[in-house]
């Protein structure tokens, strides 16, 4: 399947989930009765469902696991740049994190 259409049929995180409950209430029902009831083409189709699921359950994560990357490699080249600045910024959000727990 190509990636093109994965990401048709699950836009976005809320769609793979919602495509996700409908996949585990279907296998549910698959389970619940005897498996002489069950045909052979309902257990094809959503072992299918079930790769396609998988494929962009990956594909998410893939893209996040960038995105965090490269978010850290930012933020290490701004310390790195300017840490003086960034030593100041860490102590006022402790400082500020501090106050507000001593509060409670």
């Amino acid at each position: 399947m190509s990636k093109s259409s994965r990401t048709s049929s699950s836009s976005s995180p809320d769609a793979l989930l919602n495509d996700l409950r409908a996949l585990l209430t279907e296998a549910e029902t698959l389970t619940a009765g005897t498996v002489s009831e069950q045909t052979n083409d309902k257990l094809a189709d959503l072992r299918a469902r079930l790769k396609e699921a998988q494929e962009s359950l990956s594909e998410y994560y893939d893209i996040a696991k960038e995105r965090v990357t490269e978010g850290a490699r930012r933020t290490d080249a701004a310390i790195r740049s300017h840490p003086y600045e960034s030593i100041v910024i860490a102590l006022g959000v402790g400082v500020l994190i501090g106050a507000l727990i001593r509060r409670r």
